[in-house]
């Protein structure tokens, strides 16, 4: 039950440590769980009535959906924050592996399938695009290991990068930036080992899952394709939401308090140092305090105005996403997750990153929610996720709603000639890039805080213990080490290891 009117002290003489966590995304869960588990009094303040952040879920005639991710990729990171708790991830939730999990499906009538196993995977490639296409693929999956390996521990599981990343490698380190192929471009490197236009296109949607554009963001990023085609995409049996309640359910287990319906509208600072934030008109302080929230946001509106502007990076946003619920008949031959390709799908980021619009002929992705994490639909439907690309608002305010009404009916008819409905009117629910820039402040509807178009985004990002003022952390998809589920996990993990650090908490 929300308190309110509650105004806390500090106790000079009290050995525990008390932290205050912004939020109860994915990011801001993981390290209140880190938090709380190391002896810290752990207070979450979460602006909604319900935890998970952009993992959310909307209730549509009696039947809850997901809203917001739909594969879960790199389990193991939560797997590490349910350790910290003392349980596991699979006594908390339960993970399938559904396959085939991806359909391709491309203008020309070519149908791949991609399942959970990568040799299924590419015994698929073989019949649908030949032997050489298989054998290309195999060549590039060798190629985006090698990157993993090299990136995974600097940019996924350790603290933000900077130089001292690569000059404490020495040697080593140059050897690894050649490994991580950083001066080429994802579409390039992409070019220059695939011949196959469709598996060129099906590489190139990877840049999509941080929001990115592939002619200019590094050839790092090619890792996503290990990433998911080698180590797995899962659904959640329940839906994305219930690792958000999981989360939140453990967290409250080993002491942290979560409490809804209580926005913070300010980060108090004392000479340099974040000593605490302000709800309504109470003042709570604490030694720590975490922002789960877009960095934007943070240091626009939460922090005083002077110390906020000199921390803005001015990057450029990811992209955002035009989603929607559609009620669809059922289908037992409908693959968990459909994407459905247009024909030139490089003109898709020349729309979203040169001409700043929503794309003339979107790709249109969906997720049966049934087959991918058997939620339970209607007695006569299931529900189908919908999401097509989109590009953040502008930084002076929202496009005109005209824009989105546009991009809806071109998403309709890509459904209709499908034949994934008939119905004129199937969206039961919509959101559009606006309404994402309002349910999550500082962000401009972006999916995954600043978009990786350069060779130095990763050390650019936001680092998750900012500079000034001391105690002030970040754990979000908007800083390092970047957007998505698990890197959000990860995000909040880096966090909680400052904070342990500054305060002298064994970790």
């Amino acid at each position: 039950m929300a308190r309110t009117g509650v105004c806390l002290s500090p106790i000079p003489e009290r050995a525990v440590k008390r932290a205050i966590v912004i939020g109860a995304g994915v990011g801001g869960l993981a390290s209140a769980i880190e938090l709380a588990r190391r002896g810290l009094e752990v207070t979450v303040l979460e602006a909604s009535q319900r935890p998970g952040g952009k993992a959310g879920i909307v209730e549509l005639d009696g039947v809850e959906v997901d809203t917001g991710p739909s594969v879960l990729t790199l389990p193991r990171i939560f797997g590490q924050v349910f350790e910290t708790a003392g349980t596991r991830l699979e006594d908390e939730v339960e993970l399938l592996s559904p396959s085939p999990a991806f359909r391709y499906v491309y203008p020309d009538g070519v149908v791949l399938d991609v399942h959970h196993r990568l040799e299924e995977t590419l015994d698929k490639v073989d019949r649908a695009l030949g032997t050489k296409a298989r054998d290309e693929l195999v060549s590039f999956m060798a190629y985006a290991e090698r990157i993993w390996n090299a990136s995974a521990d600097t940019f996924v599981f350790g603290d933000a990068p900077g130089l001292h990343s690569v000059v404490k490698f020495g040697f080593k380190g140059i050897g690894q930036l050649l490994d991580i192929d950083a001066s080429r471009s994802m579409a390039r490197a992409i070019e220059d080992r695939i011949r196959s236009p469709h598996l060129r296109d099906l590489l190139l949607r990877y840049a999509t899952y941080n929001g990115s554009d592939p002619r200019r963001a590094p050839a790092t990023l090619n890792c996503i394709a290990h990433v998911e085609l080698a180590l797995g995409g899962y659904g959640v049996k329940g839906g994305i939401h219930e690792l958000a309640r999981a989360l939140a359910r453990i967290a409250e287990q080993v002491g942290a308090e979560i409490r809804y319906g209580e926005p913070v509208t300010e980060i108090v600072v004392t000479g340099k140092r974040a000593t605490g934030v302000r709800v309504g008109t109470s003042t709570l302080l604490a030694d720590a305090v975490v922002a789960n929230a877009d960095p934007e946001h943070v240091f626009r509106h939460l922090l005083p105005d002077r110390m906020g502007d000199a921390l803005r990076s001015g990057a450029v946003p990811s992209t955002s996403g035009w989603t929607a619920i559609v009620r669809a008949p059922r289908d037992a031959a409908r693959a968990p997750h459909t994407v459905l390709f247009p024909e030139a799908y490089g003109e898709e980021f020349a729309d979203l990153f040169d001409r700043d619009r929503p794309p003339e002929t979107p790709t249109v992705y969906l997720c049966d929610q049934e087959a991918t994490h058997q939620r339970k639909g209607w007695s006569d439907a299931s529900p189908l996720f919908v999401m097509a690309n989109a590009p953040a608002e502008p930084e002076d305010g929202p496009r005109d709603s005209s824009v989105w009404s546009a991009l809806e009916e071109r998403v309709l008819e890509r459904l209709q000639s499908a034949g994934i409905t008939t119905s004129e009117a199937p969206f039961l629910w919509t959101r559009t890039p606006s309404g994402l820039a309002e349910a999550f402040p500082g962000s401009r509807g972006a999916l995954y805080g600043a978009a990786s178009n350069s060779t130095f985004s990763a050390f650019k990002r936001p680092p998750n213990r900012l500079p000034k003022p001391r105690g002030l952390y970040l754990a979000s998809g908007g800083a390092h080490p970047g957007g998505g589920l698990p890197l959000c996990a990860s995000s909040g993990r880096a966090a909680a290891r400052a904070v342990l650090d500054d305060l002298g908490v064994p970790s």
